[in-house]
């Protein structure tokens, strides 16, 4: 039997706190932490490292777009799911370009969440029904713009970077990668750091987003 998904939820609302950490955790998760507002998301987290980050945006004084920042810079493998009551495109795109994996408005059911937080976790990118096309489509629209294509100065990397870039892409783990590639768990996580040192980017969401721009993420 599979081990459980490990999640920490975030959200400034006590009683929804605690309601999706009781929902989630009578379908199959381990919370292992929960967390009123972004500043202690952010200190809490390292200590938790939990797979998934469920995590509202409106936390307060500080934006939950720099929380998913601040951990996802200490725990770069972590994925974050976003769960708002705000489906405006703005709110989206700052999630996505902080690092987000998903995106689900609070409306969202029970299963629908369990759903989202498994996919997440398995390194899918999820989100509300008519917002995947909206953060797709703001990706490739940056990337056509002449001018970033014309002042761009893209990093060399080497083919095998460029392999896993593209598999990492995809949302395959290190271990499906080696598995593909015939290479073990250390080496892809090495090929992975060293890409995300060339590009100075923070995390395997930031690799994602660049990969759509830069055409790497097609192909089988």
């Amino acid at each position: 039997m599979s081990e459980p998904v490990t999640v920490m939820v975030v959200d400034d609302h006590p009683i929804w706190r605690e309601g999706v950490a009781r929902d989630l955790t009578e379908r199959g998760c381990r919370v292992v932490a929960t967390a009123p507002d972004a500043d202690a998301a952010v200190r809490i987290a390292p200590a938790a490292r939990p797979q998934v980050v469920l995590m509202d945006l409106n936390l307060g004084a500080t934006s939950g777009v720099a929380a998913i920042s601040g951990i996802l810079a200490k725990l770069p493998d972590t994925r974050v799911l976003v769960l708002s009551a705000s489906g405006e495109h703005a709110d989206v795109l700052d999630a996505v370009t902080a690092g987000a994996s998903g995106y689900l408005v609070k409306s969202a059911s029970a299963e629908e969440l369990l759903d989202a937080v498994h996919r997440i976790a398995g390194g899918f990118p999820v989100f509300t029904p008519g917002l995947a096309g909206l953060v797709l489509g703001e990706y490739r629209r940056l990337a056509a713009e002449p001018a970033r294509r014309e002042n761009a100065t893209v990093p060399a990397l080497t083919e095998r970077e460029t392999e896993v870039l593209r598999l990492v892409a995809k949302g395959m783990t290190a271990k499906q990668i080696g598995e593909r590639l015939v290479l073990s768990h250390r080496t892809v996580e090495s090929h992975v750091q060293n890409t995300l040192r060339k590009l100075q980017l923070h995390n395997r969401s930031q690799l994602v987003r660049y990969a759509i721009e830069q055409g790497i993420a097609g192909g089988d």
